[in-house]
């Protein structure tokens, strides 16, 4: 037997079937037709892209991408119930090349006799790219429909080839009204919760959007057989903190920089300090934030304010000499000062333009005037000939120029009329009408 059909969530079973009396509560909560699932009204109902094929009685290969604890599985499982498709799963963590191979063999016995084959796949985006490949055959022979299940962003995690023969269907992380008709149902076939309303709540807000994880907390309780409703504080002390759903290497790591970058480049403090909080709470590496910030601090706000890469710098120093908790205040109070800090992209404007002229303008001689003459024979030929000294000159600005004279003076840098910015631009105007006076 596969190692997948030990596991209840991958075995082959129809929807249909009985489910034991001792399964886990989620299992016995599983929804036992498409109307039934919670949450994802969107995709199900007859509007939706499954609601439709199912009334047209075909499946296209799909994959279904969506948070933990969503119905991925039970989806699946449904959706060959409707059509009246055999049903196959395997899992790409409990699944190798042989089994996949017994799944293709049975379906194709199984075509032979007329019938059509659901190919489930959970956790799809775990097998490599060859393996990967190895469904393209059997899903353009049409010998399976593929419905791969995957909480991954498929663009970078699918090949290319495989998703240009699935439909990727979204799931959405299952708010709090769905997560409360889940516990409705709970407790229609268990009883009340030992909760009061208030704890209620905080249970469901700890679940974090997944159904499961939901269910499986309110089994703990009902086996507890706890006699007085709990509170909010109980609660947490029974049940203990959950750990944010976060991977340092997968999408929502960078969702959640992202959203950070752009809650500070809109001054907006409040959303700022939320996404950096939910960085650290999950366990993101403080010094990476710290190098964010730093970032945010010479594209967002460059010379706008000068003092925002100090404070960024002096941030990351006192984390080092703090650690953590302490040194994450400093964090906190650079993330606020970029947040409320004038804003400008001028000095991020100018380092892409002058990188692209200077790749453009190749190995243009400076003027003769402005170059080294540390020989006899260079001073001789006219190397620094003519410089002007601009201390020496009146106001200490000479005016003289310092473009190669193959090329027309160029403009990257334009400082914007917010902050520390608006009396450089005073400066730069004051010696453009300098220069212009002197010719």
């Amino acid at each position: 037997m596969p190692m997948a059909d030990l596991f209840a969530d991958d075995a082959p079973q129809k929807p249909t079937e009985e489910v034991r009396e001792d399964a886990p509560l989620a299992d016995r909560l599983r929804p036992r037709s498409l109307a039934e699932v919670i949450g994802q009204e969107h995709l199900t109902g007859s509007d939706g892209a499954i609601g439709r094929m199912v009334a047209a009685g075909r499946l296209s290969s799909m994959v279904l991408w969506g948070p933990p604890g969503t119905g991925k599985t039970s989806i699946a499982r449904l959706l060959a119930d409707e059509v009246g498709m055999r049903y196959e799963a395997v899992s790409a963590v409990f699944s190798g090349v042989a089994d996949l191979k017994k799944a293709f063999a049975a379906a194709e016995k199984a075509q032979k006799a007329g019938q059509r084959t659901l190919l489930f796949v959970d956790e799809i985006h775990r097998f490599n790219r060859a393996q990967q490949d190895g469904f393209l055959p059997f899903v353009e022979r049409g010998l399976v429909t593929l419905v791969g299940a995957t909480t991954e962003n498929p663009s970078f995690e699918l090949n290319a080839a495989l998703l240009s023969r699935a439909q990727v269907l979204i799931l959405h992380r299952l708010d709090a009204e769905a997560l409360g008709k889940l516990l409705d149902r709970a407790e229609e076939l268990e009883g009340p919760l030992p909760l009061t309303e208030e704890a209620r709540e905080a249970l469901i807000a700890s679940a974090d959007g997944d159904g499961r994880f939901l269910l499986n907390q309110a089994e703990t309780l009902y086996a507890a057989k706890i006699d007085d409703p709990l509170e909010p504080a109980a609660l947490g002390q029974f049940l203990q903190r959950r750990v944010a759903v976060y991977d340092k290497d997968r999408e929502g790591h960078y969702n959640l920089i992202s959203a950070l970058h752009k809650a500070v480049r809109g001054s907006d403090p409040q959303a700022s300090l939320y996404y950096m909080a939910r960085m650290l709470v999950a366990g993101e590496e403080p010094l990476f934030v710290a190098r964010r910030l730093i970032r945010m601090a010479v594209e967002d706000i460059g010379l706008a304010d000068p003092q925002a890469l100090t404070q960024c710098m002096a941030a990351k120093d006192a984390y080092q000499f703090l650690g953590s908790p302490e040194g994450e205040l400093a964090l906190v109070q650079a993330c606020l000062y970029l947040a409320t800090a004038p804003k400008s992209n001028a000095v991020y404007k100018a380092q892409k333009a002058a990188f692209r002229s200077a790749k453009e303008t190749g190995s243009l001689m400076p003027p003769m005037n402005i170059v080294n003459a540390p020989t006899k024979l260079m001073k001789d030929v006219g190397y620094g000939k003519g410089y002007t000294y601009d201390h020496n000159a009146e106001e200490g600005f000479s005016g003289d120029n310092y473009w190669p004279d193959d090329m027309d003076a160029q403009t990257y840098y334009e400082p914007v009329e917010r902050g520390f910015e608006r009396e450089i631009r005073k400066r730069l105007d004051y010696w453009d009408k300098l220069r212009a006076e002197r010719g």
